[in-house]
């Protein structure tokens, strides 16, 4: 489907044994159909794509509790995926075939996106990795987009197993060279692919053009300039080529520290003030230089601040807020949660699972993002105050933080094309090290830390929270985080810039050819078919009214975010965060010591902010305006289309947000023909509501990321859990209470 294929099976639980046996070998029930497997087993390869090892009478096993079935087919490993080709489940029509991933089948794994391999040795479920002396009877897969495949290797032959898990565990497992990448052999080896339309096109800011341009989108450009001081990257290495700084910054000044400690513009408000966000300077023994620094800290802070309009307050976002060691322990407690073997483990955890997820601490980690990012809009937007993100490289946190408030504050950034656009300026661009966070190169487990996924289930947040206000869908954040493991897009595969243009450069020199147009993810047409793409756009987004030219004319322009405004009166800036107090104290930690003392750590938004919160939030919403989210406790919620997505039990049948969207086509195809009737034209208008959504029945709340999938088993509760519940009789008569069920 849009995602993946889904098969959630058992593989280490001790499951009741079946009453039957079959004692018929797959082998042999397929020796009599040949011409029909052959069909099945078909390999798909992409440009460069390359087969590695293969092994036959694999079977994709689903485990419902005692019951145990599977497809018997071929398994393979390429370079770029592993798959399994065997007996389709269902027979697709052309209808639901439009809805298919063209690069990843529902049975395929790229190698970036496998977690964690284990191996049930008699029964018994054990950690993979390196060289093996045994080889298991069933391999179980566990995926980073939470996926869970199980092969039973029971029938296969001794040498294919050996050679078959030994390919897998070096593909996902051993660490890669970046010039091994399967990026680089698609690019070569894929045909050039159409230009793209240049009205509907993301920009890329990788020219001075594109910074310029937002510079005049903003109206930042009277107190900013783009430079390119860094072209071919003779400053810094960690730098675009590209960027903004106050005008007033000398460039021989970023020349001279090697763009550490430069303040690099983000975002301008309409008021005049603006975001940025600034790395530390490289920490240095010698007086002299730490000297030299301070008085190069002195001026930047002296050309931000100018009192009394345009205070700067610093955020420092490396001490104090959140690290990366939490966001990455919360995140591997909580993903546990929705890699599930079999449904007999769903429904044993199901009884404790709001626990097991307060307990991992994923939800408050996106509530404290969002609230610092409120914390951020209302220095911008009440105080009229500059913010300055303060951290060790700037490319992490910074990017979150600087990303939520462009998202909240400025409605461009809530469309498809500015929401790309915002990604390629403060990620891609930003430098967020995407190689290092994703692993992909399998080098180093502790700087994997899902960052980004984490700015994209804050984005979520506010998708859910406030629908309209967004030109895009939660499918379209969906399917997002899935290209994140897909190796044919260069978006999510380099550290910077400079690393994506040198090793790309040194391929070419080494091939003497030119340099390969690498594909970026936000080509939607190389993964789906049209049909797919229209359940990435919104249906209920509310596009911002335009004026005719005879009103433009009368009136003088104000920014549509002051619709939304609180009616907040300018305050002067207090005592603790600000530069006017701490200017000299600010200095010395940044020349070695971090600032979290001057910041504020507490749960809860500071009293200025918690004002500005609850005005917001007590006046009607304008979509084209601030828009900030609720972060109580409740509001804060599980994004269940991209973590609850493979698991059957979870899932509605021909309800949920299928139904729901079903209805909405249907009135979307309704008011477009009162509308071609209106206007007199002729001949039926043709509905672009995917006409499979007509029969929701069909299709569980997981769609569009897997039809017909099988149904969820009764509730597995413990016998003393029933004990304790009693007679029907007796608990119909009871009042609500709480009822031990026992320990699963």
């Amino acid at each position: 489907m849009l995602g993946k294929g889904v098969v959630v099976g058992g593989g280490g639980t001790k499951a009741p044994k079946p009453s039957f046996v079959s004692y018929v070998r797959p082998e042999d029930i397929h020796t009599n159909d040949k011409e029909v497997t052959e069909k099945e087993v078909t390999l798909h390869l992409l440009p460069g794509e390359q087969l590695l090892c293969e092994a036959s009478t694999v079977l994709k096993c689903v485990q419902e509790d005692s019951c145990q079935r599977g497809i018997c087919g071929k398994l393979v490993c390429t370079d770029f995926k592993i798959a399994f080709l065997g007996d389709d489940e269902s027979a697709l029509d052309h209808d639901e075939t439009q809805f298919k991933n063209k690069v990843i089948g529902e049975n395929d794994i790229t190698l970036h996106c496998v977690d964690q391999i284990y191996g049930v040795f008699d029964e018994k479920k054990k950690t993979v990795i390196g060289q093996l002396k045994k080889y298991p009877e069933k391999l179980i897969i566990h995926c980073k987009d939470l996926r869970v495949f199980h092969f039973c290797l029971r029938y296969t032959k001794e040498e294919e197993v050996k050679r078959i898990v030994s390919g897998i565990i070096h593909h996902t497992q051993a660490p890669k060279l970046l010039k091994r990448l399967f990026l680089f052999s698609y690019a070569a080896a894929a045909q050039s692919s159409p230009a793209p339309d240049p009205e509907n096109q993301t920009v890329m800011f990788d020219t001075l053009k594109d910074w310029c341009w937002e510079l005049e989108r903003t109206k930042g450009s009277m107190k900013y300039k783009a430079v390119s001081v860094n072209e071919e990257y003779k400053v810094c290495e960690r730098l675009p080529a590209y960027f903004v700084v106050p005008i007033s910054l000398p460039e021989e000044e970023i020349e001279h520290f090697q763009g550490h400690g430069i303040p690099i513009w983000c975002w301008s408000h309409h008021n005049g003030c603006a975001l940025l966000k600034m790395s530390a300077l490289p920490k240095e023994q010698d007086d002299g230089i730490l000297q030299i620094q301070k008085s190069f800290l002195d001026g930047i802070y002296k050309t931000i601040h100018r009192p009394p309009y345009e205070i700067v307050k610093t955020e420092d976002l490396s001490g104090g807020f959140l690290s990366l060691q939490e966001i990455q322990t919360a995140y591997s407690k909580f993903k546990q949660l929705f890699l599930i073997d079999n449904s007999t483990e769903f429904w044993d955890t199901d009884i404790k699972w709001f626990s097991l997820l307060e307990s991992s601490g994923w939800l408050d980690i996106i509530r404290r993002c969002l609230k610092k990012a409120i914390e951020v809009a209302e220095c911008l937007e009440a105080q009229n105050v500059n913010v300055l993100l303060l951290e060790d490289t700037a490319s992490d946190l910074c990017c979150v933080i600087s990303s939520l408030v462009q998202v909240m504050m400025d409605p461009h950034c809530r469309t498809t094309l500015g929401f790309q656009s915002l990604i390629q300026k403060e990620w891609v661009m930003g430098g967020h090290c995407f190689l290092d966070r994703c692993n992909h190169l399998r080098q180093s487990d502790k700087e994997e830390v899902p960052v980004f996924l984490l700015f994209l289930d804050c984005v979520w947040q506010l998708v859910h929270q406030h629908p309209p206000a967004f030109e895009f869908t939660e499918t379209y954040l969906t399917v997002l985080s899935d290209s994140l493991y897909i190796p044919i897009f260069s978006t999510f595969f380099f550290n910077s810039p400079h690393q994506k243009d040198s090793n790309v450069g040194r391929e070419c020199q080494e091939l003497q050819s030119k340099p390969p147009a690498l594909p970026t993810v936000w080509d939607w047409a190389v993964q789906f078919e049209p049909k797919a793409q229209m359940l990435l756009k919104n249906p209920l987004y509310v596009e911002k009214p335009r004026l005719d030219k005879s009103q433009r004319k009368g009136m003088r322009f104000k920014h549509q975010r002051q619709l939304s405004l609180p009616l907040t009166q300018s305050k002067s800036s207090p005592k603790r965060g600000f530069f006017r107090e701490e200017t000299d104290h600010l200095i010395k930690n940044l020349l070695g010591k971090r600032i979290s003392k001057l910041i504020n750590s507490s749960d809860e938004l500071q009293d200025n902010s918690r004002e500005f919160y609850e005005s917001w939030h007590s006046k009607p919403t304008d979509y084209h305006g601030l828009l900030l989210p609720h972060i109580e406790g409740p509001e804060i919620k599980v994004w269940a289309q991209r973590y609850l997505r493979w698991i059957p039990e979870a899932q509605i049948l021909g309800g949920g947000r299928v139904a729901t969207m079903r209805k909405l086509l249907e009135m979307v195809e309704e008011v477009q023909s009162l509308q071609e009737k209106i206007e007199h034209r002729q001949g039926a208008l043709q509905a672009e509501a995917p006409s499979l959504l007509r029969n929701s029945a069909r299709l569980s709340s997981l769609f569009p990321f897997a039809l017909l999938q099988r149904q969820s088993s009764k509730p597995v509760l413990p016998t003393s859990g029933w004990k304790a519940l009693g007679d029907e009789e007796d608990l119909a008569k009871r009042e609500d209470e709480f009822v031990d069920l026992g320990d699963v």
